[in-house]
C-alpha cells in the first residue's frame, strides 16, 4: 500500500487507537487520514467514539463499508434476520471464567433465534506481571478455536444446568470466512469439537430453530 499510494502506513493496534487518538484527530483537522479497519467500521465501540470525537470538532468524516464476519456467516445457510444477540466467547483462565453469555445463548434458543458467537482474538495484550513492574511486556497473540469455544461452553452448561444447549445442539463451526481456503462444518457441538478447522480466525454459529431451506444449505456442510 505505501508504494501504491506514496504515503507511510502506521500500523495502528487497539493499544494505538486508545492512547493515541488525539493524535489522529489532529492530524486529520487539516489533512485527509484514512483509517482502515478490519470487519465492519463500527464493530468496535472505539472506532464509533472516534467517529463522535470528529465531528464534535468540525471534522468531516466518510465511511466505506467493509466485509464483515457479522454478515459473512449467511454462507452457511442459515438467515441472518433469524439471528439473535451476538456473543463474545472469551478464554478462560484459572481464576476468570465468565458465563455471561449463558443467558444471551438461552435467551436466542428460547425464541427459536441462531446465535453468532465471536471468538476472542488476544493479540499485544500485556501480561499482568508487567503491568505490575509499569513496563510492558506483552503475551504471545492466541485466537480461540471453534473447539476451545465449544469446549468451554459444554463446561458453562455443565456448570448452570439450564439446557440452553448441549453435546447434541446442531452448530456452524467457521475458519478463515471469505479466503480461498475457508472451512465450515455443520454438526452437533460434539461433533464438531473433533474437527480440525486448522489456522485463525475462527468462529461459531448456534443453531435456533431451522427452516427446510436452512436445513438444505446445512446439508452441504454437515459432518456426516
Amino acid at each position: 500500500m505505501e508504494k501504491l499510494y506514496g504515503k507511510p502506513v502506521i500500523l495502528a493496534d487497539r493499544e494505538t487507537v486508545e492512547e493515541k487518538a488525539d493524535e489522529i484527530l489532529s492530524a486529520a483537522a487539516d489533512s485527509d487520514v484514512a483509517f482502515l479497519v478490519v470487519g465492519d467500521s463500527f464493530g468496535a465501540t472505539t472506532h464509533t467514539d472516534l467517529v463522535v470525537r470528529a465531528k464534535k470538532l468540525g471534522i468531516d468524516v466518510k465511511v466505506v463499508h467493509n466485509a464483515s464476519v457479522m454478515n459473512a456467516v449467511g454462507v452457511c445457510g442459515l438467515q441472518l434476520y433469524h439471528y439473535g444477540e451476538t456473543v463474545s466467547i472469551p478464554f478462560f483462565t484459572d481464576t476468570w471464567r465468565p458465563d455471561s453469555f449463558y443467558e444471551k445463548i438461552q435467551k436466542n434458543r428460547g425464541l427459536g433465534l441462531h446465535t453468532r458467537c465471536l471468538l476472542d482474538i488476544r493479540v499485544k495484550e500485556p501480561t499482568l506481571e508487567s503491568l505490575c513492574r509499569g513496563k510492558k511486556q506483552y503475551e504471545p497473540p492466541r485466537y480461540m478455536s471453534v473447539n476451545t469455544a465449544i469446549e468451554q461452553l459444554l463446561e458453562v452448561e455443565q456448570n448452570r444446568g439450564e439446557n440452553a444447549y448441549g453435546e447434541d445442539t446442531m452448530c456452524v463451526g467457521f475458519a478463515r470466512l471469505g479466503s480461498e481456503d475457508q472451512k465450515i462444518v455443520a454438526g452437533t457441538m460434539k461433533q464438531l469439537e473433533s474437527v480440525d478447522f486448522g489456522a485463525p480466525l475462527h468462529c461459531l454459529v448456534i443453531a435456533g430453530k431451522t427452516h427446510p431451506v436452512e436445513e438444505e444449505m446445512l446439508d452441504f456442510y454437515r459432518t456426516v
